[in-house]
């Protein structure tokens, strides 16, 4: 099966044009720094390459032709050509001057669109593909503008332009030449072109290897404390190699390809237009146009040759810039499966009641995990959701928070079918802690205010003492200014925990969900959140899931589910009393936790994961 990222599409040509269009944008928008940036390099080339030998050219048809050679005769046509070198010098200036500054803004321009995309992207996006890899698809799409600039400016825009100049004055002197010269490099591009696309394939494979690479670098060392606890850096290092050698063989393909195939095309085509300039050249010499003819044919010639010999280079750069581009766009080719109405809801009610009416949903198109369920949270209720793995605690809060959509029913708050909410104002309603709560590389202070960032020090610090952080946080080097480190590495598991909790406290929202909230803290630090959380659900609807029963059976409700059904809900004393599966939970109770049953015959352990 591979890798999640090994299903996606390679980049194409769908994929090319997206990139192309995203970068043409940026360059129409920019347009101000764009028309100097591409258009004085092009002058300067003309100036050089072409108007310069069209000076020489004539100074010397006239020694040729017998007029004077003194001073005076000489020194205007050299004063003509040391002023053309320091125009076109002057344009290049210019130029580079608005091309550095077009190069910074697209980049910085592209960073923000780039993570606005992944922004828009839904959770499956991000399941299905690696953290390492995204990043390096999005920088390299931002990076690569530069590159793809600089090349159509000095290779493309400064080549094309000069040679239609050239082709021009050429034409003048004899239309035989630009003939010539245009039938020979439209046929050297027409050998070229399907080299060129092979080429793509290969390329295509290439960058694929280069993401995998990445990708793979990043899971490893995301996961380095798993690695090394099971003695694994011989296999993770070999698989490494592995990626590292596939990619090695696939550049050498590619680069191999354009070398030795295209190479070996254009150079002779390259060679060929050379000698038939000369050939030209030296067959004017003797006709009315004379030595001045002699030497413009063959100097444009020359040019048009060098390009000719540059264009597998041009190619590579070109091919290089979009490929990488590329691999970033064909992701946003997969359409996001949440999305905002066209025409959100405003938020009405000021009421937290939660409903789930007739929820259908299944994993990724597999059997359904809820046909039919409903359940009513009344506003500023706390109901408990537990019983065995696979029941379907963890999904409901997915599903209320629009992690993923529901197949069929709704589900409300305060009356307002979610689907018509933007997605921000719903999640803008819900503090949410889940099980395995995430840090940012960031201050202690900055992982509490990421709930609500306009939040004073004081308000910070009153959810970090109700969340019973300040315990901890005092004792660190730089207190509530400690970098935590890469998802909160520097941090205990309870201390993670009580972080996430601080960030419900500050976020202050009317709907509380709770995803094993406390299991990662020790039995004196659960009692003192525990009547944190329980000051904190006043007034509050909440959905708390728990594997430990004793931390729930004080909510108004709990609500027992399994394989994806409410098969009994009541208070504990209540369910208890009814003897039913609660009653059989609470029997067999280990240490606090439910004991759970082995998987049904048949099932893996990617359906058990599926139920949760």
């Amino acid at each position: 099966m591979g890798t999640p990222e090994s299903h996606e599409s390679s980049p194409r040509r769908g994929p090319v044009l997206l990139a192309l269009r995203y970068y043409g944008r940026e360059l129409a928008r920019l347009r101000l720094l764009t028309g100097p940036a591409m258009l004085f390099p092009a002058l300067g080339n003309i100036g050089i390459n072409y108007i310069a030998p069209l000076v020489v050219a004539k100074l010397v048809g006239r020694i040729a032709g017998g007029a004077g050679t003194g001073f005076a005769a000489t020194l205007p046509y050299v004063l003509l050509f040391a002023g053309v070198l320091l125009l076109a010098e002057a344009l290049w200036r210019v130029g580079l001057h608005c091309l550095n500054r077009l190069d910074a803004r697209g980049i910085e321009n592209l960073y923000v669109i780039g993570m606005d995309e992944l922004f828009a992207k839904d959770a499956a996006f991000f399941h299905d593909n690696f953290a390492g890899s995204l990043t390096k698809r999005v920088l390299s799409f931002a990076t690569r503008f530069e590159e793809f600039v600089d090349t159509l400016t000095f290779s493309v825009f400064g080549s094309l332009v000069p040679l239609l100049f050239g082709s021009i004055v050429l034409w003048r002197y004899e239309p035989l030449l630009v003939v010539a010269l245009l039938t020979l490099i439209t046929l050297t591009g027409l050998c070229v072109m399907p080299l060129v696309r092979r080429r793509q394939a290969l390329v295509d494979e290439r960058e694929e290897a280069i993401a995998q690479v990445s990708g793979h670098v990043a899971d490893s060392l995301t996961n380095m404390e798993t690695v090394r606890a099971f003695a694994a850096e011989g296999r993770e290092a070999a698989e490494h190699r592995s990626r590292v050698a596939r990619s090695r063989l696939l550049m050498l393909r590619s680069w191999d390809y354009g070398n030795l195939r295209i190479d070996t095309l254009v150079a002779p085509m390259s060679v060929l237009t050379n000698a038939l300039g000369l050939l030209l050249a030296v067959t004017l010499g003797g006709g009315e146009h004379g030595v001045e003819a002699v030497v413009v044919a063959f100097t444009y010639f020359a040019n048009a040759t060098r390009i000719m010999f540059e264009f597998n280079q041009i190619y590579r750069r070109l091919e290089s810039s979009m490929t990488e581009a590329a691999q970033f766009t064909a992701l946003l080719q997969t359409p996001p499966t949440v999305l905002d109405p066209p025409a959100p809801e405003p938020l009405r009610s000021a009421s937290a009641e939660v409903r789930f009416e007739g929820v259908t949903f299944a994993h990724g198109g597999g059997k359904p995990l809820f046909e039919g369920l409903d359940l009513i949270v009344p506003s500023g209720h706390r109901v408990g959701l537990v019983g065995r793995s696979g029941g379907g605690k963890t999904t409901l809060t997915r599903l209320l928070l629009r992690m993923t959509d529901i197949d069929g029913g709704r589900i409300l708050i305060g009356g307002q079918d979610i689907s018509r909410l933007r997605q921000a104002d719903l999640r803008g309603l819900i503090g949410y802690v889940p099980q395995d709560p995430a840090m940012f590389h960031r201050t202690l202070r900055e992982n509490i205010a990421f709930a609500r960032p306009d939040a004073t020090d004081a308000e910070i610090r009153r959810a970090a003492d109700a969340a019973h952080v300040t315990e901890f946080a005092d004792a660190l080097p730089d207190g509530f200014d400690t970098m935590v480190g890469e998802r909160g590495i520097k941090l205990s598991g309870g201390q993670r925990q009580r972080v996430a909790l601080a960030r419900a406290i500050l976020r202050d929202a009317p709907v509380l969900l709770l995803d094993e909230a406390t299991s990662a803290l020790d039995s004196e630090s659960e009692v003192l959140v525990q009547e944190a959380l329980w000051r904190l659900m006043e007034g509050r609807t909440a959905l708390v899931v728990a594997h430990r029963l004793s931390t729930v059976a004080g909510m108004d409700r709990l609500v027992v589910l399994d394989r994806g059904r409410i098969v009994e809900q009541g208070t504990h004393h209540e369910l208890l009393a009814g003897e039913g599966a609660y009653a059989k939970l609470w029997q067999h109770q280990s240490g606090g936790f439910l004991d759970e049953d082995p998987a049904p015959s048949g099932a893996t352990p990617g359906d058990e994961a599926a139920r949760r």
